[in-house]
């Protein structure tokens, strides 16, 4: 198998920048991406199916695409949510570099395109979106859902769209038995082979009345 993968940090092949048309939030975009990163010639067909089957981004807060790619994700919620604050997060230096320089040409100014490391660790999210990187293996899947799934805001989702013969169900059991207090798992849309699942923070139950002497 070789060393360079699109989760590598800093791929060692060769960058190939390239110019492809895509259709994000319903606008028809020229976009810049590259070798060394997923998906580099067009919008991936989970990621497809992911934009087709998820609700509007919430207008304002902070919003996450987890594993973010040259970007088609945090792209449309930035262009859905105008006032909201993106977070693009990827372990690939030439990938983040790409989300920069296409959120720049297309005047987005609220897409902070980071390493994982680089989320304040205080910040929420009013929503989660990701085609998560299923080929690092189960450990470090779970890991990474793990790290960022508890940081849902109260009421708030995460949206995550896995090819069904990639082990889409036993992720969703396994999310189901992980985040069993206080969430619901639940599985909204199938399509070309890819499942979408919801995870859902529900809001902290009211305080027992405390019976006063």
């Amino acid at each position: 198998m070789p060393s360079d993968h699109y989760f590598s940090a800093s791929p060692s092949s060769a960058e190939h920048l390239r110019r492809v048309h895509v259709r994000l939030a319903g606008r028809d975009l020229e976009v810049t991406t590259a070798g060394g990163v997923f998906s580099p010639d067009h919008v991936d067909g989970g990621t497809a199916v992911l934009l087709a089957n998820t609700p509007s981004a919430p207008p304002g807060g902070h919003l996450l695409d987890l594993g973010c790619g040259w970007g088609p994700i945090a792209l449309s919620l930035a262009l859905d949510a105008p006032h909201a604050t993106i977070w693009a997060v990827d372990v690939n230096e030439r990938a983040l570099d790409l989300v920069r320089r296409n959120a720049a040409e297309l005047g987005l100014d609220n897409v902070n395109a980071v390493l994982p490391d680089d989320v304040p660790d205080d910040i929420v999210f009013r929503t989660i979106r990701s085609n998560p990187p299923i080929r690092v293996g189960k450990n470090e899947l779970h890991g990474l859902l793990e790290r960022w799934i508890p940081r849902l805001d109260e009421r708030s989702d995460a949206w995550l769209v896995v090819q069904r013969n990639l082990g889409s169900d036993s992720l969703q059991r396994w999310l189901a038995a992980t985040f069993d207090d206080g969430y619901t798992v639940t599985r909204v849309a199938t399509g070309r082979g890819f499942r979408v699942l919801r995870v859902r923070r529900h809001g902290t139950p009211p305080t027992a009345p405390i019976d006063l002497p």
